[in-house]
């Protein structure tokens, strides 16, 4: 059963924190904010993401924790077809050109697995490239939603790429205190997961 509840997330109405943790927390906290008359915008962010989550607020607190989407580690039905779906092998379509399926087919294991070992491979070998990647990309997502129309968010954004700590921090000084906090924190986790040579 997929777990609601698992999920960091942080709701803002405009530029106020309204509550941070788990998406239930959340969404209920939002709902009554809401049910309040908040000012709005009422939005909730995955933390792990940066995307919005969409959340429908109407009825029982009950009935807003049922409709809340699952989390992506949330098991998914597997199709089934070719390949090994009991062992969450799934097969998919690849596009080669002819000179990469004549070499694959002369791996030893076949295809398949020459493809699993070298995705495995690069997974290692970037690993903190992509994590820093991901987490650049969170902050992008919240700082365009959530300070895209504060002043110097253009300047705050080229800052955090360019690793300036100290620029950024005084751009975004300005910046309503929720969302000031909120963006320092992602910058710092990105910043904090950059690999060395980065």
């Amino acid at each position: 059963m997929a777990q609601k509840n698992e999920q960091a997330c942080i709701a803002f109405d405009g530029h106020r924190r309204i509550a941070s943790g788990s998406l239930a927390k959340v969404a209920l906290a939002a709902k009554h904010a809401v049910d309040r008359g908040a000012g709005g915008p009422v939005l909730i962010f995955d933390n792990g993401t940066g995307r919005q989550v969409d959340v429908d607020f109407r009825g029982s607190d009950a009935e807003v924790v049922a409709r809340l989407p699952a989390t992506e580690g949330a098991e998914a039905p597997v199709a089934r077809g070719p390949g090994r779906p009991k062992l969450g092998v799934v097969a998919r379509e690849v596009t080669l050109l002819p000179r990469h399926w004549d070499w694959l087919s002369e791996q030893s294991g076949g295809a398949s697995a020459t493809l699993r070992r070298l995705v495995e491979e690069a997974r290692r070998a970037n690993d903190g490239r992509d994590r820093h990647r991901q987490a650049g990309e969170v902050l992008d997502r919240f700082m365009l939603a959530m300070a895209g129309d504060l002043p110097l968010y253009e300047e705050a954004t080229r800052a955090f790429w360019r690793k300036e700590r100290e620029r950024f921090s005084e751009l975004t000084d300005t910046w309503p205190a929720d969302v000031r906090e909120h963006v320092r924190h992602l910058a710092s986790r990105a910043w904090d997961d950059a690999p060395v040579d980065a």
